[in-house]
């Protein structure tokens, strides 16, 4: 029995350990994107997968740009419609949270998140699109990490070039040429709304351009603007 709890201790321990590695392996990179602009994400790589699965030639559409590049009417749709509190919490809308379960009760299943920007940038960088308990978890410590080392204007700038806007399609200039044939720079404000109204479904209004409910969700976005305040 001894020699049971003797290796138990053991392997918890070594448990702990790993974990801790892991960590610190992810706090690194952190720390490197802080500096140096982020070629490929998790996300990214599972979405090339999937289109290596039925075109091994495929390649992703993404161009960096940098944030003095994107247009104020993306940054202020995507506040807007993302995460109005953005500049103001330090990783997590306590109260959006509790907006969205609330909703979410009201409607019976799961309808909104209340993911901030930040959370949304952990996720895409280092963890898959599964939801489970571990994955949240991991993708708190993240936001609170990219929270306490990059400042808001940079966790903002790496967002923006590093989402899923369409098949295949990521970040603001591979998306405003993918759509309209601009550069990010040139986005007006309602194709600014219209491409913040993607965000939560992008591959779905990439097939459906023309959806009655993106019309809808970008009028609402383009209301919101004036009021966004951007880092």
């Amino acid at each position: 029995m001894l020699f049971l709890l003797r290796w138990l201790r053991r392997g918890v321990v070594a448990l702990v350990a790993v974990v801790l590695l892991y960590q610190l392996w992810l706090f690194g990179w952190v720390l490197w994107w802080n500096w140096v602009n982020p070629d490929m994400t998790r996300f990214m790589e599972i979405r090339l997968a999937e289109l290596r699965a039925k075109d091994p030639k495929a390649q992703l559409k993404k161009q960096w740009v940098d944030y003095a590049r994107i247009s104020p009417n993306l940054k202020r749709a995507i506040i807007a419609a993302e995460d109005a509190r953005f500049v103001d919490h330090e990783g997590f809308d306590w109260e959006g949270i509790q907006k969205a379960l609330e909703k979410n009760q009201r409607r019976g299943k799961v309808v909104a998140g209340g993911s901030t920007i930040s959370q949304q940038l952990a996720k895409n960088l280092f963890l898959s699109p599964d939801k489970t308990p571990w994955r949240k978890a991991e993708e708190a410590l993240i936001t609170l990490m990219i929270e306490a080392v990059w400042d808001k204007r940079r966790i903002f700038e790496v967002y923006l070039n590093v989402i899923e806007w369409g098949n295949g399609v990521f970040g603001a200039e591979a998306a405003a040429r993918h759509y309209y044939g601009l550069s990010a720079a040139q986005l007006g404000s309602e194709q600014a709304a219209r491409l913040a109204g993607m965000v939560p479904n992008p591959r779905f209004y990439d097939r459906n351009r023309g959806a009655p409910g993106l019309g809808r969700k970008t009028a609402i976005i383009q209301a919101r603007m004036p009021a966004a305040e951007i880092p």
